[in-house]
């Protein structure tokens, strides 16, 4: 799961939003030192990130482009899984997502200063290029791959991975839809024991 997963898969929590957002950039423990429910939310991604990258239905998804992609299959699989959520989001949310990411982005400006450097650093970009909302086209996701990409200095080739999208879309949507049942089932019965 990528950006937009995990904070919608956040509920309506801001502070919980706020931590599994920037679950990635907190390392080890880490963690402890943001306010309890930001810390909440930060564990919270970790067991979303764990339940994934061992669930079968992803585990599918990746093998499809392992062999041009290697390692870097999940990542591409996060982001591609991203884009169907946000390509089928009023079957998701009642708030369109255009409304959806403004109101996240002025939570990231509440929160600014307990945000990791790294974050505070990209947000602008993220802002001003409108990704979340960017991640509902084809083309947008190929602008993500690229930056991908850039930021591996072009040893992934994940802007390449637009070329499976294409061809295997059906496969990937399919995939997409069974497994988001299912880790919105599992992160509510996480939330309960937050």
């Amino acid at each position: 799961m990528n950006f937009l997963a995990h904070i919608y898969l956040s509920g309506e929590d801001p502070e919980l939003k706020i931590g599994n957002f920037i679950a990635d950039s907190v390392k080890g423990k880490k963690y402890l030192e943001y306010p309890d429910r930001v810390s909440k939310g930060i564990t919270l991604h970790r067991k979303i990130d764990s339940y994934t990258d061992t669930h079968a239905i992803v585990k599918k998804s990746t093998s499809r482009l392992f062999s041009k992609y290697g390692h870097y299959s999940s990542v591409i699989v996060d982001i591609l899984y991203d884009h169907f959520l946000a390509a089928n989001w009023q079957e998701y949310s009642d708030v369109p997502l255009e409304d959806y990411t403004i109101r996240f982005y002025k939570l990231l400006q509440e929160y600014y200063t307990i945000l990791p450097k790294r974050i505070q650093q990209f947000l602008p970009y993220m802002v001003q290029d409108n990704w979340l909302l960017n991640y509902a086209s084809i083309s947008g996701i190929g602008t993500v791959l690229s930056g991908m990409n850039r930021r591996t200095k072009n040893k992934s080739k994940m802007d390449l991975a637009v070329v499976e999208l294409e061809e295997y879309y059906t496969d990937f949507d399919q995939e997409f839809r069974s497994f988001f049942k299912e880790i919105q089932l599992f992160t509510k019965n996480e939330m309960k024991k937050l």
